[in-house]
This record gives structure tokens, sequence and C-alpha cells, in this order.
């Protein structure tokens, strides 16, 4: 019997929107890593005030590619241009479909000549994964899953150990692990590093306005490095930081991990759904939030809706070229984080308590999504729509509720909007959602990063405020920008 696809589903469901809608996927789990070490507070401020060692070993695909036809494949797919990659250097990597959305992202390495490593959201991965099954190209690909969501005791393996060291005393620790100064190389740049005994692939990272590493390695090292790291930062505060709140970076740092893929309506896709099975990832994707539409491409979001604008470059072809040269970047909505009213904030969270009404959709902390995909309706003071809250949290270095946006290009900073805090009609039926009714929050559209650290002192790149016209991430142009962590989520799954 043939296994059963996405396609299949979405017949059967009849409309993309209300099968997602309805997901019974539960809670998003960032898996293995625990919830929290210390609590998340104190883990939030370690990246702002002393140092942070981020376990990103679980929660991420790795897709590797080695082969004549690599570069070809990858250039074929992503919207970045592929004209100067160098060995050792790393990209953010950002596929589109034919219609000119987002499928996802994540850090693409060049780990040797014609070999590459994908690491990301299982979108993103997925699509490589049927281009180089189907496109007829002279590669070799090995699909590293992510680490099962509930592994019930069962022993959990991948291919790498992935950290990053970050905060104001990364680098202090990072010189202690090397017995010496260490040069800081460009960043997106890779090296090697040793440490207890084992040689460790280092890529050049940075947040708080400070530099710090990302390294990986042999699975089997995990246990080993993972150690002589803490021990090392102990003297400089370091504090590892669990899943909680791991998530919640990107709150400061501006990058929205979890756009909808792109490929649910458009006929140049239909294979691809045909490919992708009824478990993937995109069959049972959780899709929340108080903005609802019929129709499924409204919440496709474009690379300029989501701060990747400079990242688009028509110096190769690529799918979703032809779309992309159809749109106007200056009318494209624009990437911004939207600071929340905090007596508002204040009610959402009391409703809890309110035993003689529903109350309000539960806010969690210090991540408050409750979908795989977060998109929240932000009306102007007439009350008309004018962009989408896309991912909601809290962090203890601010002291706030944020959420990250994206809002028609005529809205300014410092201009108050409402973001709509829950799904009409009481609720939809996916496990994470009780009956309760909506809020209009008061909310203040803020620059993106908020953080004024990442503003001001992140290396140029999409992550700044001055990003615009400037070259991605390692791309060997002098505008390559630094890629923070994945927000701590980077490339979260």
């Amino acid at each position: 019997m043939a296994q059963k696809t996405l396609q299949d589903v979405l017949d059967e469901a009849g409309n993309a929107v209300e099968l997602l809608r309805n997901s019974q996927l539960g809670t998003y789990i960032y898996p293995v890593v625990p919830a929290e070490f210390t609590n998340w507070r104190r883990e939030q401020r370690a990246w702002r005030e002393t140092a942070v060692l981020y376990d990103q070993s679980h929660h991420m695909v790795n897709f590797f590619m080695k082969g004549p036809d690599a570069v070809k494949l990858l250039s074929n797919t992503g919207i970045n241009s592929f004209a100067n990659f160098p060995v050792n250097t790393a990209k953010q990597f950002v596929p589109t479909a034919s219609n000119g959305g987002v499928i996802g992202d994540g850090i693409l390495f060049h780990l040797a000549e014609q070999e590459f490593v994908f690491v990301g959201r299982a979108p993103a991965a997925n699509w490589l994964q049927f281009h180089a099954e189907t496109g007829g190209y002279d590669v070799e690909w090995t699909y590293d899953d992510r680490s099962p969501s509930r592994p019930y005791g069962q022993a959990v393996h991948r291919e790498y150990f992935r950290f990053q060291i970050q905060g104001p005393n990364a680098w202090q620790i990072i010189e202690k692990l090397n017995n010496g100064t260490l040069e800081q190389v460009k960043f997106f740049h890779m090296g090697h590093l040793g440490i207890a005994g084992e040689q460790v692939r280092t890529l050049r990272h940075g947040m708080a306005g400070a530099p710090g590493l990302e390294l990986f390695g042999p699975y089997e090292h995990h246990g080993k490095i993972r150690d002589a790291v803490l021990e090392a930062g102990a003297e400089f505060g370091i504090e590892p930081c669990g899943s909680r709140a791991y998530s919640s970076n990107t709150l400061e740092s501006g990058w929205i991990p979890s756009p909808l893929p792109a490929i649910y309506s458009s006929e140049a896709e239909r294979a691809y759904r045909q490919w992708l099975p009824a478990t993937s990832y995109e069959a049972i994707n959780a899709l929340a939030g108080s903005y609802v539409s019929a129709d499924i491409e409204d919440y496709y979001l474009t690379p300029w809706e989501l701060g990747y604008g400079s990242f688009v470059k028509f110096d190769h072809d690529f799918i979703g070229r032809d779309a992309l040269e159809r749109i106007d970047p200056a009318r494209q909505r624009k990437k911004v984080t939207l600071a929340w009213d905090d007596e508002d904030l204040a009610k959402i969270w009391a409703s809890f308590l309110d035993r003689d009404s529903r109350g309000y959709q539960f806010f969690d902390l210090p991540n408050a999504n409750y979908g795989s995909s977060n998109y929240d309706s932000v009306v102007d003071a007439d009350g008309t729509g004018v962009g989408l809250s896309l991912f909601t949290g809290v962090t203890a270095n601010e002291r706030r509720g944020l959420s990250l946006a994206t809002v028609d290009p005529e809205v300014e900073i410092g201009t108050e909007v409402r973001i709509i805090w829950g799904e009409p009609d009481g609720g939809t039926r996916k496990t994470t959602v009780e009956p309760h009714d909506q809020f209009s929050v008061r909310a203040v559209v803020s620059p993106a990063p908020y953080a004024v650290t990442a503003r001001t002192e992140y290396h140029g790149g999409w992550r700044t405020a001055a990003a615009a016209g400037r070259g991605d991430p390692a791309s060997g142009d002098p505008a390559s920008g630094d890629r923070a962590s994945d927000g701590g989520l980077r490339k979260g799954a």
C-alpha cells in the first residue's frame, strides 16, 4: 500500500487552514536538553551579563550534501548568491517556493570542497532533500533528523554535538580553553579549537555585542566538551541554558524562526506535496493565533517581510525568482518588534485566576507561542489590519513582553497598535488551547532587534537596524554580517 502523503491529507481535509489550525501536534518541544538548569530568568540574564552555553545538539536537522553538484543544488534552491562562498565559511540559507514565499531558513556550512551541511528546521531540509533526490543532481546526501521530542528513556544519538559560547565573557572562556590568545576571525568564518584533547570545529559568532563561538564535532565527544567548557567558564559566570530560556533569545535578537512553509497551494509544489509523507512537519504543523483567513496563501511571507531582503540576489536562477522579481520591496511589510503594554499583559496573566469567566488564552513564560507557526492580527487605532505578530514572549533582560512582527511599510517606529491575543470563537481544537476570550493588547512599534546591544553592536547584517542593502553572512562581500544565535533558536526545529 502506498504511503500516505501531505497531498492526500490536504485533499481529505479540503481546507489547509482548517487542517493546520486544528493540528493535534501538541506543545512544541526542544528535545533532550533540560527545561532549566537554574531558572529561565537567570539563564536569560547570563547571555547579556556574563556568558551562556547553548546546547543546540538536538533540536535541528543536519542535512549533509557532498558532490560535484552540491553548489548547483544550493544555488538553484536558495535566494542567496553563491558567487563567492569559500570553504570554512557559513551563511544563512533561505529557500523560497515558486510563489516567492519563504519555506524556512537555517545555517549552511561549507565544510570542505564540494561538501556542505545545512543546519536548521525541517522545512528547508526537506526541501533540499526532495530536490537532491528528484532533480538529477550528482550529489550524495544524508538526513540526520532532530532528536525525538519524547524519547521515553530510549538512547538518543546525533552525528554532531553543537554548542555555542556567547555573552560578554565568552572570549575569555574561549581563550582559557585555548590556553592562550585566540585570533577573532571574521564573523561566520570557521576554524578549529583544541578542547579536552579533541579538535573541535568552530564558527565565529556573536551576541550581546561580544564575540563568541559555535563549536561542533562528533557526538560521542558531547559530554567531555561540555564539561570542559563549563569548567573553564565557571570563574567567568557561565550558565548552561535550558530549553525554556533558549527559545526566547530571539525576542531580543530579532530572528523570526517559524514562518509557515509556502508549499501548500501552488501547482508547481504538487510533486513536493506528493513526496512529503503524512507524518512530515508540514502535514502536522500547528498554525495558531488570532489571524484567520480561508486562503492559506495569506499566511505566506516574502523574504522582505522577514528581514531577508538583502539576501535576495538575482545573479542566479533559483526557484521563486520570477515571483520575487515581480515584487516591489518598498511596498513589502517590514520586520519590527512590538513592545507589549505592561498593564494589558498583566490582565492576561491575571485572567487565569478569574473563576467567573473563561479568561484569555494562556500566556506561558518565557515563550508564549502555542503553535509551531504563530500569526496574531496587528491592527491600528481604527481596527484595520496593519500586520502580523509572529513570535511572542518575555525577556528578563528587558523586563517586558515582546513580539516579533511584520507590519505595513507606512507604520512608523513609535506608533501604538493593538495585537489581538487569542483565537476567535473561543479557540480551535489544538491541544494547547482551552476555551478563552480574545484580548486587544496595546503595543508600541519598536526596532528589531529590540535590545539596544543587538541593534548597535552586532556585526553588520540582517540583525542590525542598518541592515538594508547589506550582504548576507559570509557571502564574501565586505558587508557580510553576523547571524547571532539561532535566537538561541538560531536554526530552531
